[in-house]
């Protein structure tokens, strides 16, 4: 089993998912509950987040070829909506691609935010779906599936983690300081994004590479 990989696999989800910039938006969204709330609303929506990644890394391969989508167009698509992200990311804001105004003011009346909008689509969005579904298609042997299993429910612990801290990490880190982080990930992914384009690209047009 190659560990370099799952680190990798693991780095670009924390990097696109980014759980440290959605603090304030955990916050703000659980800011009416109380603290046993709060807590359950975190659980609920990490296990959501497992549960869409592992749904996705067994189907993604599935539903592509059930749209006759070569994994190589799925690349550059992917890798295009990762960059655009990334360039939100950049400005220490949530890409409305994430997450837009009507749905910001559709989640300001929903009694239980932790599915939707917490786990879908801000945690596990359009940007970590088509990566998970991209890594699934490339690394498809058994013993890839239990180390991405693996590496997704790290992820979720350690999201958990850190939003049951959540209130004391955004006291801590303040609003410029999470905007930092967010900026350092939103290089970090603009640079994945760029990666995946360019072997999509190389995948679709090999005579290109000579």
């Amino acid at each position: 089993m190659d560990y370099m990989l799952y680190i990798k696999f693991f780095l670009g989800l924390l990097a696109i998912i980014n759980p440290v910039g959605l603090l304030p938006v955990f916050v703000s969204l659980t800011s009416h509950q109380t603290d046993l709330e709060r807590k359950h609303t975190n659980k609920v929506a990490n296990f959501a987040v497992v549960v869409i990644l592992f749904v996705t890394i067994i189907a993604g391969q599935h539903i592509l070829n059930m749209f006759s989508i070569s994994l190589s167009a799925f690349r550059i698509a992917g890798g295009s909506l990762i960059c655009i992200i990334a360039m939100s990311m950049l400005q220490g804001k949530i890409s409305e691609v994430k997450r837009n105004q009507e749905e910001d003011r559709e989640s300001s009346g929903m009694e239980s935010v932790a599915v939707v909008p917490l786990a879908l689509p801000l945690m596990a969005g359009p940007g970590a779906i088509s990566s998970v579904i991209v890594f699934a298609a490339e690394h498809n042997t058994f013993i890839d599936f239990i180390g991405m299993f693996s590496t997704v429910l790290v992820f979720g612990l350690l999201s958990w983690a850190l939003f049951n801290m959540a209130p004391a990490i955004f006291k801590l880190l303040g609003k410029t300081g999470i905007n930092v982080i967010t900026r350092l990930m939103g290089l970090l992914m603009l640079s994945l994004g760029i990666e995946v384009i360019a072997a999509g690209i190389k995948g679709l047009f090999p005579q290109l590479m000579g």
